[in-house]
């Protein structure tokens, strides 16, 4: 009886849209799916800021410099806000660290691509930053309610994100033909990519239903897909570049755009481990965990210490 009350109270709150609290009673299921979606988010955020990282010390300005800093200080944030919405599920952040360090968590394909030009920047900053906030955005009312706090806060700094790449994108479009150039080469490569981000299509996404049902999504990957290609299509064409889609066509009938689908089969493999940058991502992020054993094991026995000291 106890459990049937139980379960009859989490479907009142989500009918209701209330918040599902760490103490609140949930199937062990939608535990396990969030501790699954907000890890991968977490580990995204932080494997994200690898490819922008690597130009910091070659952006063209010092400003550039400074912004870029800025953007991937952020990111690192946004881990750890996510990392301790994840650790309210009752898992530890080490299990989450290792996880991710051993392969056995995924973080978005999107970041096993390489940053070759400034002009990528850009685009990251545009492109995936702004399927990013399309995302997002809806998860600031999911379920969960550490989650949805900590989506408010980084939806506000991704909005920062989104303008600050299409900035580069428009110095770039609208300066000398090699900058339009290398703008354009930025777009060819990171427009389908990009539109992986939002994970497969509904008819072979195996976490949709359950998302949906239990409100931790509000909107499926496939409606997500078509409101971003919708909105940057626009975007797009202020800049003067071309979408690398020759499919591209407005329906009137959907109000929306018919479009090409990504390569789903490159996009599986990619998150199995394939992409062109997967191995040298976790190498970094293994290579940044082992040298910094040393600031974490201070970190403990200040801890210990301070501890000690005020039960005295």
């Amino acid at each position: 009886m106890d459990a049937i009350n139980h379960e009859d109270r989490f479907e009142e709150k989500l009918t209701a849209g209330e918040f599902i609290e760490p103490k609140d009673w949930m199937p062990e299921i939608y535990r396990k799916h969030l501790i699954r979606q907000i890890s991968q988010h977490a580990h995204s955020e932080v494997v994200g800021m690898l490819p922008e990282g690597n130009w910091i010390t070659r952006a063209p300005s010092l400003r550039a410099k400074l912004v870029l800093l800025a953007k991937v200080q952020d990111e690192g944030g946004h881990g750890l806000y996510l990392y301790t919405a994840a650790e309210s599920l009752g898992i530890s952040r080490d299990e989450l660290l290792d996880n991710l360090l051993t392969g056995k968590a995924k973080y978005s394909s999107i970041f096993n691509y390489p940053t070759l030009t400034w002009a990528d920047i850009g685009a990251i900053g545009w492109l995936v930053d702004g399927a990013a906030i399309m995302n997002q955005v809806m998860l600031q009312r999911t379920s969960y309610g550490p989650y949805s706090r900590a989506m408010i806060r980084i939806c506000k700094e991704e909005s920062f994100h989104q303008r600050q790449g299409y900035e580069i994108m428009m110095r770039m479009a609208f300066g000398a033909p090699e900058q339009k150039a290398m703008a354009q080469d930025a777009m060819n490569r990171w427009w389908y990519p990009t539109l992986m981000m939002f994970g497969p299509p509904d008819r072979e996404s195996p976490n949709s239903e359950n998302a949906i049902k239990w409100r931790i999504k509000r909107e499926t990957n496939d409606q997500l897909r078509q409101r971003f290609v919708n909105q940057t299509v626009r975007q797009a064409e202020y800049l003067g570049l071309t979408i690398p889609d020759a499919k591209l066509k407005w329906n009137e009938e959907k109000q929306g755009y018919d479009f090409s689908e990504p390569d789903w089969v490159e996009f599986k493999s990619v998150i199995q481990g394939n992409g062109p940058c997967n191995r040298d991502r976790l190498a970094a992020r293994n290579k940044a965990h082992k040298e910094g054993a040393w600031v974490r094991e201070a970190a403990a026995e200040y801890s210990k210490k301070t501890a000690a000291v005020n039960a005295a």
